[in-house]
C-alpha cells in the first residue's frame, strides 16, 4: 500500500535575473511547484516600474526645440 503525503513548504525567492521567473512558471506548469498569487501580482508591479530609472532624464520642451535638436543630430551625420 502506497500513501502519498504532500507536504507544502513556503519559501521566499529573490529573483536576480528575469529568466528565473520564466523557469519558475515552467515548474508550476509541470505541477512541481505552486506560485503564490502575491508572486504573480508582484510581477505586475515590477513591469509597471520599469520606467523608474529613466524618470527625470528628459525635460519638457517645446516641439520646435526638439525638432531643431533632431535636425542638428541628423546634420552631424552627413
Amino acid at each position: 500500500m502506497y500513501i502519498n503525503f504532500t507536504v507544502m513548504r513556503k519559501v521566499t525567492v529573490h529573483i536576480i535575473n528575469h529568466k528565473a521567473l520564466g523557469l519558475l512558471r515552467e515548474l508550476e506548469s509541470l505541477q512541481l511547484i505552486q506560485l503564490d498569487k502575491s508572486t504573480k501580482e508582484h510581477k505586475k508591479i515590477i513591469s509597471k516600474n520599469w520606467i523608474a530609472p529613466f524618470e527625470g532624464l528628459m525635460h519638457k520642451q517645446p516641439l520646435e526645440a526638439l525638432d531643431q535638436q533632431l535636425q542638428e543630430l541628423r546634420n552631424g551625420w552627413e
